[in-house]
């Protein structure tokens, strides 16, 4: 019997890019450093589909958003990448003024196929305020489909699913996640949106962990086990549309949940998570849900200021430790 097939989660990008422009031509990418890229996301597809269909862009994220947007309009479906997350912002008028709005302005006559790669988000490492954002609570507020896989196999299905979308969709791929490994199918596949995952189960405590935690969520559960504490913990991998049923069941298997969010406290996704908890399984809880998320501060340049204002394992821990000693 062969061994299971195993890919990087960016290498399994590269795939989904190599697939889905092999399987059809309308499909293009666009950037900064697409054609050489500092990252192994793109390599190869110049070589594969030439430079009319991977396109280096001057340094102007409004500007080639804009462009992208235009040629959806025109029947392609081009996928946009930031090479850091907070490059986006440059480009929100084009997201969220344009892209996001024009389908619903020209009464559904055309479709906006873009797909926006958001590579880089997150903090770590000391990088400043101006590479350590994470704005999936941003693009979500703009209505903007929004998924977040925190693995090999999800990013190569979700990117797939992106690409087709007939809709603006942002797909989050944090610098974290590249090295990560898992089994890959080599055939194409999509993860449909709205689809949650159950990556562990557990008796005592839930963890709605969101992207790049769930390996950090994973990790504590794991360690947590040796002291005979179960923790299930649970990954919404699409955003939005989010997987409603699919977290109230998680939360309900233990009745107590904290949520694992790189987003801030006041106004993010954990905040959303919870209300749709509170709403729909409310009689199903044992407690107060707790929310272990980003601190509402701008990250600083300082490291160790940095990591005092980010969702971490300790952080996480704790909180748990503290939850089930209130429940005894």
């Amino acid at each position: 019997m062969s061994s299971p097939r195993v890919l990087s989660y960016v290498d399994a990008l590269n795939e989904a890019f190599h697939q889905a422009m092999a399987a059809d031509a309308s499909v293009i990418i666009l950037g900064e450093n697409i054609r050489r890229g500092v990252r192994a996301e793109t390599r190869g597809l110049d070589e594969a589909f030439g430079d009319e269909r991977v396109l280096d862009m001057p340094i102007s994220e409004a500007a080639f958003t804009g462009y992208a947007t235009g040629a959806a309009l025109e029947g392609l479906r081009p996928v946009v990448e930031f090479q850091v997350a907070s490059l986006m912002f440059p480009a929100f008028d084009q997201i969220v003024n344009q892209a996001a709005k024009l389908p619903l302005m020209l009464g559904g006559q055309r479709h906006i196929p873009v797909t926006y790669l958001v590579m880089g988000a997150g903090a770590g490492g000391g990088r400043a305020g101006q590479h350590s954002d994470n704005p999936y609570a941003f693009l979500i507020h703009a209505g903007i489909k929004t998924v977040y896989p925190s693995n090999a196999h999800d990013v190569k299905g979700l990117m797939l699913s992106a690409i087709r979308e007939n809709d603006p969709v942002a797909l989050i791929a944090p610098a974290t996640l590249l090295g990560q490994t898992s089994e890959v199918p080599e055939a194409p596949y999509e993860i449909p949106f709205g689809s949650g995952a159950v990556r562990r189960n557990g008796t005592d405590i839930t963890v709605v962990a969101v992207g790049h935690l769930v390996n950090d969520a994973l990790a504590v559960a794991e360690t947590l086990t040796g002291e005979g504490i179960s923790v299930a913990v649970w990954d919404p991998r699409s955003l939005f549309p989010l997987d409603k049923e699919g977290l109230v069941d998680a939360v309900a298997q233990t009745g107590r949940v904290v949520f694992f969010d790189d987003s801030t406290r006041t106004c993010g996704f954990a905040a959303e998570l919870m209300s749709v908890v509170t709403e729909r399984g409310f009689d199903r809880l044992k407690s107060a849900p707790q929310r272990v998320t980003r601190a509402e501060a701008t990250i600083a340049y300082s490291p160790d200021i940095e990591q005092a204002t980010l969702p971490t394992r300790h952080r996480l821990e704790v909180t748990i430790r503290r939850m089930l000693e209130v429940a005894r």
